[in-house]
């Protein structure tokens, strides 16, 4: 498992402070969707999102436990905009998405690499 798995897997920060809008085509009602329809809704003909995250105060309800420490119930069946929320940015730099989600609840940043 590499690093940035790990701090994701144990982590929870993002799918508590942002929505999870994604392709209708990504859940497996759709042709070869994966994402389980029935943790999701509708946001517009094309978009979904996770249960829990269209709100004020958003937290995907397959999120268990507490941050940090949570983890996913359907990490391998997660949407694409989970696959994408990575604590790096392509160019090796932290993410500010992951360090504002993070610091939201209290944790430092990942380590600059």
């Amino acid at each position: 498992m590499s690093e940035t798995s790990s701090v994701c897997e144990h982590c929870g920060a993002c799918c508590a402070s942002f929505r999870v809008s994604f392709y209708w085509g990504e859940a497996d009602d759709a042709p070869g969707g994966w994402v389980p329809a029935e943790v999701t809704e509708r946001l517009t003909p094309h978009l979904r999102c996770m249960k829990g995250t269209n709100s004020a105060t958003p937290r995907c309800d397959q999120l268990v436990g507490e941050i940090p420490g949570a983890r996913c119930r359907i990490y391998p069946q997660r949407p694409g905009t989970c696959h994408d929320m990575q604590p790096y940015t392509v160019d090796g730099q932290v993410n500010p998405q992951c360090s504002r989600a993070r610091a939201h609840y209290g944790l430092p940043p990942v380590p600059e690499q």
